[in-house]
């Protein structure tokens, strides 16, 4: 069974609406195997349009895995998807996007967990899935207790592969971005076996690692200098940060060399706040 996962975060859109096409493109008659798909877990920032996080106990839902039976909401909604999705599946896909204040590329997330057939199979997936920006992700070591874990953490950490995937940005719902998460659902499973038809994975992606935030240290306005997929280099300006009446604080520079993941959609920034997510250029693994 392949379980597909959407909206912990309630107003990345696209991965939503893309899940809820996906569950009326799958042709019952054909499928070999069983689907579950969740499109939205995180109802209330949904319906309140609050990014990152569930206005009700301002907890980040895809963080505090495997969940708690008698904890806050979004601990309970954990613990409910622990127990009644991912202990039944098989494989998992976990779907974001550029929230309302991130504009994004298309990417996807593998883990290397050590777990060589977790391993080789997850990495059929995400070649399957079809983008063409692939960041790696270094899980071979336990999180540390009380360290965050995501859903595909939690997963992986359970013995079976799982991938996240990332379209859509700034709270749009681009006919393009629903469609190659759509698309790359269905290559997923027919790559697995349980749908009918031919896969053509991608064949050059870009692999990255060690994929760094670029961080503001003051309150402001941000402006940004660079682009997603632009190029730049480490100490390179991604953008400047001025104060409210306009005058030029401080440079934001690249902390790495690679690829802009993400920048800041927005121009309000508080101190602390990620404006720009950057990854290395790294070799594909084997």
């Amino acid at each position: 069974m392949i379980a597909f996962v959407a909206g912990a975060h309630g107003t990345e859109y696209a991965s939503i609406l893309a899940l809820q096409k996906l569950a009326h493109a799958i042709d019952p008659a054909a499928l070999s195997g069983g689907v579950v798909i969740a499109p939205l877990l995180n109802i209330a920032s949904f319906s309140e349009i609050v990014p990152h996080l569930n206005p009700v106990d301002h907890k980040n839902m895809n963080r505090f895995y495997p969940g708690k039976s008698d904890g806050t909401q979004t601990e309970r909604i954990s613990f409910a998807i622990t127990h009644q999705v991912l202990e039944k599946a098989d494989y998992l896909v976990d779907f974001h996007g550029g929230d309302l204040d991130e504009n994004l590329r298309r990417y996807s997330y593998w883990a290397d967990t050590g777990q060589e057939k977790v391993d080789s199979i997850s990495r059929g997936m995400v070649l399957a899935f079809g983008l063409d920006h692939i960041i790696i992700q270094k899980n071979r070591t336990p999180p540390a207790a009380g360290a965050p874990i995501t859903i595909t953490r939690q997963f992986q950490m359970m013995g079976k592969p799982a991938i996240a995937v990332e379209a859509g940005h700034a709270g749009t719902t681009a006919a393009g971005d629903i469609a190659v998460l759509v698309d790359g659902s269905i290559n997923v499973m027919r790559h697995l076996k349980m749908l009918p038809g031919d896969v053509r994975p991608v064949e050059r992606a870009v692999w990255l690692a060690n994929a760094v935030s670029a961080t503001v240290d003051h309150d402001g306005v941000f402006y940004p200098r660079a682009l997603p997929e632009g190029y730049v280099h480490k100490g390179m300006s991604v953008g400047y940060l001025t104060d409210y009446f306009g005058e030029k604080i401080a440079d934001v520079a690249a902390p790495v060399s690679g690829v802009v993941i993400y920048m800041r959609a927005v121009p309000s920034a508080k101190k602390g706040d990620t404006v720009a997510y950057i990854g290395e250029i790294a070799e594909a693994p084997k």
